[in-house]
């Protein structure tokens, strides 16, 4: 979870920082690198441990609430 929001803040930093240079190529290339690490992490977290968000499309309405729970386990 520390990852995911790690990159999530930072893509809404990079966002604000777009919203007053637009045409900055490497903000934009930032911004891309870490809405893919997002993702990426965030596939990795669920596919462990079950939805983040209990409206996530691709997942069963009830799987948040099945065990183990993320604190129930140790972090690698």
């Amino acid at each position: 979870m520390r990852r995911i929001a790690a990159y999530d803040c930072g893509m809404v930093e990079l966002h604000l920082f777009l919203d007053t240079h637009p045409n900055d190529r490497n903000a934009q290339k930032k911004l891309d690198e870490y809405t893919r690490k997002s993702d990426e992490v965030r596939r990795e977290y669920e596919e462990k441990f079950g939805p983040i968000q209990a409206t996530n499309m691709d997942a069963n309405r009830w799987a948040w609430i099945s065990n183990p729970w993320p604190w129930d386990t140790e972090e690698e």
